[in-house]
């Protein structure tokens, strides 16, 4: 009998908008920037993207642009689900 034997996958290195993108929402978090006004967050979206444009400079313009959006997103307040009397109303 031959014993089976387990092989170890090997790990892919995450993409480098994987990585801006984990960063930023890491900021996001630390910096309190979900409780900040909307003019604020705007001011510290332009000097965050800048940064991580300059420190993962693989990525393209629409790729920056991307993670802007998708960072904005993320401070967005949840949408409230309607209750059972606007639902029926509607």
């Amino acid at each position: 009998m031959t014993k089976n034997k387990t092989r170890r996958k090997e790990v892919a290195a995450p993409a480098p908008f994987d990585q801006a993108r984990d960063e930023m929402f890491q900021h996001i978090i630390r910096c309190g920037v979900l409780q900040a006004a909307a003019d604020h967050q705007g001011e510290w979206f332009d000097d965050t993207i800048g940064y991580l444009g300059e420190r993962y400079h693989e990525l393209t313009p629409v790729q920056i642009a991307e993670l802007r959006t998708l960072g904005e997103r993320f401070c967005q307040p949840p949408k409230a689900k309607p209750t059972t009397d606007e639902a029926s109303a509607a």
